[in-house]
């Protein structure tokens, strides 16, 4: 039993929650009122969609697998009391559940995307593992490239739901004029567009956590001569390098709520309240957070408040649904 609790801890099991409620929130509250509006009833089928959960899971998982794998010594530094690689399960043991979770999570997505006839989902279903293996191994010790591995793979595991959706409407159509109907329409636009967007913010506050987990880890990364941004530039520089971060990641929520999203009349408001106290007030936290940190686990709180705001952003896909419904 206690095993059991390990591994699920040595797979980021919450993280892997977090995961799959992104995912659902893009397809039930982004992709399907997109797709309603415009008269497509066509959504992807539920085994469809399942098998697509399954495959970004596993594939994470299999990545956290492989990251503490090869984080042993870093860990012992950072993290003394929780470690589990060496302690409780034993190295072989690790890499055989990276190898089981990787080899289930690619063989889901490439159903998927046989399913939905996407060559590109294909590529990059056996790409992000290959991508999560080298970060582990080698790449999350250099600059600035680790914490940019990791920010992409956040952004494709939202960005795929997209993928997902537009391959199946035009796989769906077998006669030439509803395929250009598809093509002339602004309905595979309107998704990318959408679910870009999510996958942006991703992205960028991805890249914030990941930096300020550096800032946590700089005595172990130092000790095992690493080269993330605060051993390289120093803490003064890193700190302000995620706060122009943070300043972009609020231009650009600024920039989308008031420039590009034309909402039903009262809506507006509501978004705007929605940005204001939900987003921009805790992304000002942070950035005080930032500059206050002294030791470990300020960062730590930085980090916490960072997820805080990652959840906030995409439940954003709610406030997007009810507007939708409403024009």
């Amino acid at each position: 039993m206690q095993q059991l609790k390990d591994i699920l801890r040595l797979v980021r099991w919450q993280n892997l929650l977090m995961t799959l409620f992104v995912m659902i929130l893009m397809e039930k509250m982004v992709a399907v009122p997109i797709l309603l509006r415009a008269y497509y009833p066509e959504v992807v089928p539920q085994y469809v969609f399942v098998l697509l959960l399954l495959s970004v899971v596993f594939i994470q998982a299999g990545g956290y697998a492989i990251n503490d794998y090869f984080d042993v010594k870093i860990d012992a530094i950072n993290r003394p009391d929780r470690l589990i690689v060496t302690r409780t399960l034993t190295k072989p043991q690790v890499m055989l559940l990276h190898q089981v979770l990787t080899c289930i999570g690619i063989a889901a997505g490439v159903v998927v995307a046989i399913v939905v006839r996407s060559w590109l989902l294909g590529i990059i279903i056996f790409f992000v593992p290959g991508l999560l293996w080298f970060y582990s191994s080698s790449y999350k010790r250099q600059f600035i490239i680790g914490n940019i591995i990791v920010s992409v793979a956040s952004a494709l595991s939202v960005l795929v739901v997209a993928m997902v959706n537009t391959a199946w409407l035009e796989s769906h159509f077998t006669d030439i004029a509803g395929y250009n109907a598809l093509a002339d329409s602004p309905l595979v636009h309107d998704l990318y567009t959408a679910i870009g967007l999510f996958s942006l913010f991703a992205f960028l506050t991805t890249w914030i956590r990941e930096v300020e987990k550096d800032l946590q880890d700089q005595n172990g990364d130092r000790e095992m001569e690493c080269h993330t941004m605060p051993i390289r530039i120093g803490e003064t520089r890193t700190k302000v390098f995620v706060s122009l971060l943070i300043a972009l990641t609020a231009a650009l929520l600024c920039y989308v709520n008031f420039g590009l999203t034309p909402y039903p009349h009262g809506w507006g408001t509501v978004t705007t309240h929605y940005l204001t106290f939900g987003l921009l007030v805790p992304l000002a936290c942070n950035l005080y957070m930032l500059w206050t940190a002294k030791i470990s686990s300020d960062y730590r709180n930085a980090q916490m408040l960072t997820k805080f705001i990652m959840l906030v952003g995409v439940m954003y896909s709610l406030v997007f649904a009810g507007a939708m419904h409403a024009m």
